[in-house]
């Protein structure tokens, strides 16, 4: 679920990069600029250029949630999105956490599950503005197989989302997206719907220096899980054309959200 403030300083619409695919990679001086699908929720709608690899990934991930008397922490290590780019608007993107402990807290003896994530695998396709424009949309389909550990789903889950960029000011890019999610109920045994909708926006600051500012609610179909909004906001550091490190904190607005996260990540591109 992370994301990053689209770039606008894009390759002219003229430039021609329809030949170049997997196996001819997109020359270093027809890349677009780096985006990514984190630190925010909201996806970004700029794929991968054809032939190269990215890597984006949360170095640590926490999150602490009360109930009542009870108390759910969970800490996340190594949340990965691989991407490959395959044509000059499409990528392929592999989404694993190498290990994750969600522990609950409260009356009487607390529990804990430990483990390996289940694994994800997202088809992104830009329909616009890949490489110029004002604005810029894509759509992303994915599946979630499960892979049994103790904090795995116990079947498929499947979903779209579709993640639209936009200019608002020399300097500050926004972005909305909405997401469509068929998610198991094991308690009834069939799947709900989960519809995500977001708003972002990101600020340049100073130098490499940039700030995020996000929404982010969740509604399901189900009438016994209740409205989740959120509020999301960090900064990202450009250290390269080619590397980005970022943090944030993530922080529930109601009853029904987690109280708060926090996280730290980068993404690097080769």
């Amino acid at each position: 679920m992370a994301a990053a403030v689209p770039a606008w300083a894009q390759e002219p619409a003229a430039a021609d990069k329809s030949g170049y695919h997997l196996f001819n990679p997109t020359p270093r001086e027809l890349m677009r600029e780096l985006s990514a699908d984190r630190p925010d929720i909201t996806e970004s709608p700029y794929t991968v250029d054809a032939g190269h690899f990215q890597l984006e990934m949360s170095f640590v991930d926490f999150v602490d949630d009360r109930e009542g008397s009870r108390r759910t922490q969970t800490w996340t290590v190594a949340d990965t999105n691989l991407k490959l780019g395959l044509t000059d608007s499409m990528d392929v993107q592999l989404v694993f956490a190498a290990w994750g402990e969600e522990a609950t807290h409260g009356p009487g003896r607390g529990s804990a599950d430990r483990g390996f994530s289940d694994l994800t695998v997202r088809w992104k396709v830009n329909l616009w503005g890949n490489d110029g424009g004002r604005t810029a949309l894509a759509v992303m389909p994915f599946v979630t197989f499960p892979t049994g550990t103790d904090l795995s789903v116990e079947e498929p889950e499947a979903g779209i989302i579709v993640p639209l960029g936009f200019e608002i000011a020399p300097g500050i890019a926004g972005g909305l997206m909405a997401e469509i999610d068929a998610v198991y109920d094991p308690d009834d045994d069939d799947y709900d719907v989960a519809f995500v909708h977001t708003a972002t926006a990101g600020v340049d600051l100073v130098g490499p220096l940039g700030a995020f500012g996000e929404y982010v609610g969740i509604v399901y179909s189900d009438s016994g899980s209740p409205y989740e909004a959120y509020f999301n906001t960090g900064l990202t550091y450009n250290v390269s054309a080619d590397l980005i490190l970022d943090a944030g904190v993530r922080i529930g607005l109601n009853r029904a959200a987690e109280d708060i996260g926090a996280f730290a990540g980068m993404t690097w591109r080769y």
